[in-house]
């Protein structure tokens, strides 16, 4: 090992998929001692330079260097012993154990003494005792950082590794980052948020269509810069408000255009019918985990037509069950749940659809797609009698038709309808499965978890656009969201998640808004208009 030697260089790195190029002779230099910072749109080759730095893909052409000596993996294991510890969008914890035994599954000596550590200098805390597959996805990931923390690696790699933490988490995670680069190791940090860019990087490297667009020392690419590297055209040419949202600095109220932007603009109207009243209502639901705690008490909730109403909050607080609620794989201990004032509590997720209750899901990958069927299979789940011929046959190359349309018109980078859905990056996945849930005749109401989760910023403008067209025709929008900024843009009202009930709700368009729902997240009370502290009211 060469002390003076960049941690990682790439040179020439070429990947491919079939005819699909996910990387074109990219080079790359991460120097020791520095937060190194990849960024670029979905489907831009991220994942694929960190899966092949992480040994679980190989490279058609190209070399690796790790710390001057030359670095061949042919799988994962390679990576752990040369030293790198992968955080990969995607989680690898076996569900039905604990934590804990997922963590002696690593065979490490001293474990206990390591977990510790980790908590200490990172302030980085798991429950030992959970188990993993009844957790949010927001501790899971927490889980994920701290699996690789435990290896005490000289090149920690991340995937977009913030995108399930909430603020104090993210804050936390982006410390740890500048904590092992000022040892004297090295941090990859894959992320759309520039405002992570800005305070954790030293330096970064963009990439656009599998080749690199630019880069260097972050001293030099400033946010307006680094935007037209990302997507091709200048920042300005963005929506109003989606500054926030992906972390560009902005004067408050202000988006990338300099515009004002305007909170609460899902304003509520009436369906082409003339159509009023309740989408969406929840009436004093509870529900209780497997181990007899509540996830969420007597939680009442009503979502208008043509409204979109947000749910802030800190992961954990039972926005997972709700969803998980509403989408119909979780039954509540008791209340009831109205769609169009239809009864829908014992409804199957497939019955829900059919009545128009769109439903996407925070985990995409486990519980919004099946990765081993195509894109078109995945698009058309429970409608595929759209496309049977004499009632029997599967018109495949019809379904393929309507995929392509579908696909073109959300933006999805795919080899073709005929690809497999685990072959799409994860913003590609979560586009996916969001156009299969707009597409839904009837759609009464859409209730989305983090839609724009791991997203670039152009799919993340396109998203908000989607969702503000739905509301604009009638439907009844639910956005659950750990991005503040993004609910302050898109929302008519907003309620926090603490402790499995609702605190609020806050009108977004208040000057103090932000001030409010932070106090909210807290478990203090909502203040009225006058000031006062107000009662905080059940989950509604």
């Amino acid at each position: 090992m060469n002390a003076l030697a960049p941690a990682l260089e790439i040179s020439g790195l070429t990947r491919s998929f079939g005819p699909m190029r996910a990387l074109d002779s990219v080079d790359l230099v991460v120097e020791a001692g520095t937060v190194h910072c990849v960024l670029g749109e979905n489907g831009a080759g991220k994942s694929t330079l960190c899966h092949v730095v992480g040994g679980s893909l190989t490279p058609d052409e190209g070399a690796l260097r790790l710390y001057g000596e030359p670095y061949a993996p042919r799988r994962p294991a390679d990576a752990l012993a040369a030293g790198i510890a992968m955080v990969h969008q995607h989680f690898s914890l076996v569900p039905t154990l604990t934590v804990g035994e997922n963590l002696r599954l690593l065979r490490l000596r001293d474990l206990p003494r390591r977990v510790a550590r980790v908590r200490e200098e990172y302030g980085l805390d798991v429950d030992l005792d959970a188990r993993v597959g009844e957790l949010p996805v927001g501790v899971r990931q927490r889980v994920e950082i701290v699996k690789a923390l435990l290896r005490e690696p000289r090149l920690l790699v991340l995937d977009e590794p913030t995108g399930v933490l909430g603020p104090a988490e993210t804050d936390a995670l982006l410390a740890t980052c500048r904590r092992i680069a000022g040892a004297g190791h090295a941090v990859v940090l894959v992320t759309h948020k520039l405002g992570e860019v800005a305070r954790a990087g030293d330096a970064a490297t963009v990439l656009r269509g599998g080749r690199v667009s630019g880069g260097g020392p972050l001293a030099e690419l400033p946010p307006e810069r680094l935007v037209p590297l990302m997507i091709g055209r200048p920042a300005g040419t963005l929506d109003a408000g989606l500054a926030g949202t992906i972390g560009l600095p902005a004067e408050p109220g202000a988006g990338t255009t300099g515009l004002p932007a305007e909170p609460g603009t899902g304003t509520t109207v009436q369906e082409p019918g003339g159509r009023t009243g309740t989408a969406l209502r929840l009436h004093e639901v509870s529900v209780r985990r497997p181990d007899g705690t509540s996830a969420l008490e007597e939680v009442s909730l009503e979502v208008g037509f043509g409204e979109i109403v947000g749910i802030a909050g800190v992961e954990g607080n039972g926005q997972s069950e709700l969803m998980a609620l509403l989408g119909g794989s979780l039954a509540p201990t008791a209340g009831r749940v109205d769609l169009d004032g239809h009864d829908i509590t014992r409804v199957s997720p497939r019955g829900r659809s059919r009545a128009g209750l769109g439903v996407v899901p925070e985990d995409r990958l486990h519980e919004g797609c099946v990765p081993r069927l195509t894109v078109a299979e995945n698009l058309f789940l429970g409608r595929l009698d759209r496309f049977r011929r004499h009632g029997v046959f599967l018109d495949r190359r019809e379904m393929a038709r309507a995929a392509d349309a579908v696909l073109t018109g959300h933006g999805v980078r795919a080899d073709g309808p005929g690809a497999l859905m685990s072959s799409l990056s994860g913003g590609n996945q979560q586009k996916v499965v969001l156009a299969r849930e707009l597409a839904l005749d009837p759609l009464v109401c859409l209730a989305a978890a983090q839609p724009t989760r791991g997203l670039d910023i152009g799919a993340v403008a396109a998203v908000h656009t989607r969702i503000r067209e739905a509301a604009a025709a009638g439907t009844g929008v639910l956005v659950v969201s750990s991005e503040l900024s993004e609910l302050l843009v898109l929302c008519d009202r907003i309620s926090v998640a603490y402790r499995g009930r609702l605190l609020g709700p806050v009108d977004p368009a208040l000057p103090d808004a932000r001030e409010r729902i932070g106090a909210l997240m807290l478990g203090a009370h909502a203040p009225d208009a006058e000031g006062e502290s107000a009662a905080p009211e059940p989950m509604g």
